[in-house]
């Protein structure tokens, strides 16, 4: 389905998917990385070397994009979001929606000093606050 659909729009010289098994295997490099709603599924640890591995993998100048659905800074509204969350704690192995704060933080632990969070609307997030990180490779300066 993904190769036809970027057939279609003519992109096949620009976009690739890579199956794979990313608790095990380096993920390809490539100038884009995007984490959609993957974070979510894992516990801290694992978060933490998903986006590692995803910082690894881009070249000078790459970018990381982190779709996920945020949970407010406060935990006091978006009862739905708030529930999701426990609703992942409850069905997965440490499993856990989060802030962009704490993502943001996160990512500049994996090497970042540039992030930028931004709001989404699709027909996708059903009225849920649906966010997407992204971090500008080209500032990320390993020591």
């Amino acid at each position: 389905m993904f190769e036809a659909n970027v057939r279609e729009r003519g992109l096949a010289d620009r976009l690739r998917f890579h199956a794979g098994d990313f608790f095990t295997m380096p993920l390809p490099s490539a100038d884009v990385i995007v984490l959609g709603r993957i974070l979510h599924n894992w516990n801290l640890d694992i978060k933490r070397m998903l986006l590692a591995k995803a910082y690894n993998a881009l070249p000078k100048g790459g970018v990381l994009i982190v779709n996920e659905t945020f949970i407010p800074e406060d935990r006091r509204s978006n009862a739905a979001g708030l529930l999701a969350s426990l609703n992942m704690l409850l069905w997965t192995a440490g499993g856990y929606d989060f802030s962009g704060s704490e993502c943001a933080e996160w990512m500049r632990e994996a090497g970042s000093n540039e992030i930028q969070i931004e709001p989404l609307a699709t027909e996708q997030s059903h009225g849920d606050r649906q966010e997407t990180v992204a971090s500008d490779q080209n500032r990320f300066s390993p020591e």
